[in-house]
Parts: structure tokens; C-alpha cells; sequence
């Protein structure tokens, strides 16, 4: 080879070489750059997100503005999905577009098999006996059995009132206001159920068994006796007596102190028939009744057990004959 062509070919190589230094160099570069305007550009992010959220904290109108807006973006979506299930679509489709995960919380029910065995066993009576389901019953026995360990009461004789009272429909009424599973008067003890949110929280079965034993408390201690203060809880505190109401409770509640005992009693277990009683009051001052009852025939209809229903020529239960005189009693405290 001629000394002209091994310099032409070393000059090639130069230049090849040069090119792919090049090329590195400007790849170098521009991963470089790129580099620094990822970083630079995720911290002008950053730094734009904490003065947003500084803002947002400040300015508290601003925020409900933001979250208004957000829940008004919710529904319409939610609306649109709705919408967008016509007629034809099958019934999964439908319950899907109006489906609630969070319901189960509204729900007042627990598993009969988380009970202890005294609880249990008296859950099961009470849904046979009145013809409900045991899980929300379960809850009502697990309610009565803490409440009851709180205020010194026994958990069958808190059961045995809402048994007498309502039959356990969380919904029941009296014509004269009494409502709920105890049968609380709403419009005299509105002030307890204030830290429950208002008086519709009569109907969360819950907080009515809560209310309700604390008015039976009340009662009892004003009364100095379970019966007095059962007499009391009636309405009939001023009369001369309640007709068998205190009578009828204490026969239930000892039925359910057997079935916790684990002793075996029927379902349909007679109580104490009512007799009527005088609507006049008694002399002495007037007195704020505790509650109304509705008695037995309070029970949902279909739901009635024959061990608390009654025959048509059964005479009414003796606070029915009081409940208004109780009521005007008690107005006429709250006005004064």
C-alpha cells in the first residue's frame, strides 16, 4: 500500500471517530437537559402544590366552593349513568346504577353467633315469640345487655318493656305521640334525643332503646320501686292504678330471665290479661308521665305472636284509658 492511501484511510478514521464523539456528545447533552428539566419542572410542581394546598387551608370559602363543585361533578355523573340504564336493562344493571357499599352501616342487625349464650338464647326466644328476624333482635340484646350493665337495670326487664310496648317494631305509635320501640314520649323528651341528632332518631332503634332506659331510670328512682316507676313509665302515675301494665312487664321480663338461665320456656308463654282502669287522677300533683304505651296491639300487623295478642272482647290495656290525661298532665308541667 502506498504511503497516499494509508493517510487517506487514517484520515477516514478520524473522522468516523469524530462523528461518533459527536454523536455521544449530543445525546449526552440533550439526556441531560432532559434530565434537568424533569427535576426542575417536578419541583416547580411541588412547590405549586404546597402554596395550593397553603391557599386552600386559608381561604375556607374557597374550599367548599371547590367541593361543591366536585360533589355537583359527582352527582351529574352518577345522574348520567342512571339515565343511561333504559328500561330494557336487566335488573342487575338497575340495583348497580343505585348501589350504596356504605348501607350496610344503616343497617341495625348483628350475627346471632357472635352472641354470648345467655344473649343468644334470648334473641332466638324473642324472634320466634314475636315472628322478627334474629339478627336485628341479636343487636337489640347486645344494646339491652350494655345499657342495662351501665345504668344497674337487668337486660330482660329493658327487653321486656319494648316487648310489651311495641313487639319490637322499631316504627310503632301511639295516638297520642308515643313512639319507637319504648314508646318515648318524642315531644316531652325531645330534649334526649338533641344529642342524637333531633327527635327523628326516636326511629333508629338504637337510640330509642338508649332514650328509653333512661326514662325508665328516671322513672324508678322517682317512684322508689320498679313497679312505681313502671307505673310511672306508663303514664299512670296519677291514676290508681295501672291496670296490670307493671304485672304484664314483670311476667315477660322473667320469662326472658328463664330462657337466659338456659331453662326452657314456650314460645307462647301467656302474659297477664289488661284490665280497665279509672282515667281519673288520683289526688297528689301532677306528675310528667315518662312514656305512652302502645300495649300489645301495637304489634305490626301479621307479626302478632299469640302469646301477647289479645281478643277483640279483650278489654284495652289501662294506658290507653290515661294516656291523654297524661299528656295534658305533662304539657301543663312543661308550661309551667
Amino acid at each position: 500500500m502506498s504511503p497516499s492511501s494509508s493517510s487517506s484511510v487514517s484520515r477516514q478514521g478520524l473522522s468516523l471517530q469524530n462523528l461518533v464523539a459527536l454523536v455521544r456528545l449530543v445525546l449526552s447533552d440533550v439526556l441531560e437537559g432532559v434530565r434537568w428539566l424533569s427535576h426542575h419542572a417536578l419541583a416547580a410542581v411541588g412547590l405549586v402544590a404546597v402554596l395550593a394546598v397553603v391557599f386552600l387551608a386559608t381561604q375556607a370559602e374557597v374550599r367548599r366552593s371547590l367541593e361543591a363543585q366536585a360533589l355537583n361533578w359527582l352527582s351529574e355523573r352518577a345522574t348520567m349513568r342512571a339515565d343511561a340504564v333504559d328500561g330494557s336493562a336487566g335488573a342487575d344493571e338497575v340495583l348497580l346504577a343505585m348501589a350504596e357499599p356504605d348501607a350496610i352501616q344503616r343497617a341495625t342487625a348483628a350475627n346471632p353467633a357472635e352472641l354470648n349464650r345467655q344473649q343468644s338464647a334470648v334473641a332466638f326466644w324473642i324472634a320466634r315469640r314475636y315472628n322478627v328476624a334474629p339478627e336485628p333482635i341479636s343487636r337489640l340484646v347486645q344494646e339491652a345487655w350494655v345499657v342495662g350493665k351501665r345504668v344497674g337495670m337487668e337486660p330482660t326487664l329493658v327487653l321486656a318493656v319494648m316487648a310489651v310496648e311495641s313487639g319490637f317494631n322499631p316504627f310503632a305509635q301511639s295516638h297520642v305521640g308515643a313512639q319507637g320501640l319504648m314508646q318515648v314520649m318524642t315531644r316531652i323528651h325531645h330534649d334526649k334525643y338533641a344529642i342524637f341528632g333531633g327527635q327523628n332518631a326516636a326511629f333508629d332503634p338504637v337510640t330509642n332503646l338508649r332514650v328509653g332506659v333512661q326514662v325508665l331510670v328516671d322513672c324508678v328512682r322517682r317512684a322508689g320501686s320498679l313497679t312505681g316507676g313502671l307505673k310511672y313509665y306508663v303514664g299512670a302515675a296519677n291514676m290508681a292504678d295501672d291496670g296490670g301494665y307493671a304485672t304484664k312487664v314483670l311476667a315477660e321480663a322473667a320469662y326472658l330471665k328463664q330462657v337466659a338461665a338456659g331453662q326452657k320456656v314456650a314460645v307462647n308463654a301467656p302474659l297477664p290479661q289488661a284490665t280497665i282502669a279509672s282515667a281519673s287522677p288520683v289526688a297528689g300533683p301532677a306528675v310528667v308521665p315518662a312514656a305512652a304505651a302502645t300495649s300489645p296491639d301495637a304489634t305490626p300487623a301479621g307479626t302478632v305472636s299469640p302469646a301477647v295478642s289479645e281478643s277483640a272482647s279483650t278489654p284495652a290495656a289501662p294506658h290507653r284509658a290515661v294516656e291523654h290525661v297524661a299528656l295534658l298532665s305533662a304539657q301543663d308541667a312543661t308550661r309551667r
